[in-house]
């Protein structure tokens, strides 16, 4: 079993930065690859980025490549998502989730997830 906790969330204007984070419970937590997604109101949960359970994997989504860094400290039981760069669009919910399976950029695809935390960019 994992438990997962978002924070770092808030307001920024556009062109500003923010660093989520994502800390687990459990001991099993570094032999999980975790994944963040993005969910705008009224619309669906779609994915961010994703980390293996080594760290030495990492995957984007197309709309954040460039711009959003993802990382991870097992030693802290810590995964985080530096965000840069931010745009009006980038506003919206933000859940981690974990998984078996690196690099899964859906959903469905992930056991554990986070209660969220909400990404605000004013522009």
């Amino acid at each position: 079993q994992v438990q997962l906790v978002e924070s770092g969330g808030g307001l920024v204007q556009a062109g500003g930065s923010l660093r989520l984070s994502c800390a687990a419970s459990g001991r099993t937590f570094s032999s999980y690859a975790v994944g963040w997604f993005r969910q705008a109101p009224g619309k669906e949960r779609v994915f961010v980025a994703a980390i293996s359970w080594s760290g030495g994997l990492t995957y984007y989504s197309d709309s954040v490549k460039g711009r959003f860094t993802i990382s991870r400290d097992n030693a802290k039981n810590t995964v985080y998502l530096q965000m840069n760069s931010l745009k009006p669009e980038d506003t919206a919910v933000y859940y981690c989730a974990a998984n078996r399976i690196s690099g899964a950029r859906q959903a469905r695809a992930y056991d554990y997830w986070g209660q969220g935390t909400q990404v605000t960019v004013s522009s």
